[in-house]
């Protein structure tokens, strides 16, 4: 990869969170979990600039491209500064999920900015999957209590453990989905994976349903700041009815309730994790950007 950047590894996750406290990042892909999970498909390499995290993504199937800068610096120079990076690997001056607040203030005449509503983050009332009140999450309810009415069950946090048990019913779930015949779900099930094996090092928690002895869903995510928390990986059984609907509820309950806002992150532009995303009635978007800087 480029002169001056490294590969990311676990080591460096001090690094990161001193710069990501100091500003933290309204996009759910700028924690040092997610990169670290997502380390295979991305390939991120980074390096630290005047205050500024600079990320670079390098997934082998795509050119390699600039994730939005993070940190105390400044954020302009840093957009100029990876799209030079960019362009001496002769790949495109291409910086994405840039939020909406940097876009903005991005000179016109310098990049071109383009809406990304693929990827742009879900964002929910805490309050509001926590206690599913109201005419709009009747529904909702309905299945929670459906699933607390007709099954034995145990919400436990996630712990060491725990661990084995998660990799247990990924597995489960990786067959039911037929994950070696998708390379997405392949790709995700290593990053779940990672994340697990990893537990104690990184800063994540997770919590999981369990029924006769065994994980039937589980949830994995942290803080994004002092207001905000994202979650990065929802599993379920899929044969059991309202599984799905529990594990989101209790997670939140249970891990964070005391927070504002829950950031769902985003859905790809797949028409069914769109619609399932709506169906909780976000309180907003975090819209997300594509820049290109101009010729």
């Amino acid at each position: 990869m480029i002169h001056r950047y490294k590969p990311l590894e676990i080591g460096d996750k001090e690094e990161f969170n001193r710069l990501l406290r100091q500003a933290p990042p309204p996009i759910s892909e700028l924690t040092f979990t997610n990169l670290f999970m997502w380390r295979y498909r991305y390939r991120p390499c980074w390096r630290v600039e005047d205050d500024c995290l600079l990320v670079l993504l390098a997934p082998e199937d795509r050119h390699p491209f600039g994730l939005q800068p993070a940190g105390p610096g400044d954020g302009i120079r840093a957009l100029h500064r990876l799209a030079d990076d960019l362009a001496s690997l002769e790949a495109p001056p291409v910086v994405r999920r840039v939020s909406e607040e940097l876009a903005n203030r991005a000179s016109p005449g310098d990049f071109r900015v383009e809406y990304d509503r693929d990827n742009s983050d879900y964002v929910y009332l805490a309050e509001d999957l926590v206690h599913l009140a109201g005419r709009k999450y009747h529904r909702k309810k309905n299945h929670l209590n459906r699933f607390v009415k007709n099954n034995v069950f145990e919400y436990r946090p996630l712990d060491v453990e725990l661990v084995e048990c998660f990799l247990e019913m990924q597995e489960s779930w990786c067959q039911i989905k037929a994950c070696e015949e998708s390379p997405g779900l392949l790709m995700e099930d290593y990053a779940i994976r990672q994340a697990l094996i990893h537990f104690e090092e990184l800063d994540f928690q997770g919590g999981a349903i369990v029924m006769d002895d065994q994980v039937e869903a589980f949830a994995l995510g942290e803080p994004l700041d002092d207001q905000c928390a994202v979650i990065h990986i929802e599993k379920a059984n899929p044969d059991i009815p309202g599984l799905y609907a529990a594990v989101n509820q209790m997670f939140c309950r249970q891990a964070f309730s005391g927070m504002r806002y829950i950031n769902r992150e985003q859905d790809m532009g797949i028409e069914g994790l769109r619609k399932a995303k709506e169906s909780y009635y976000p309180h907003h978007l975090v819209n997300k950007y594509t820049l290109e800087r101009a010729p």
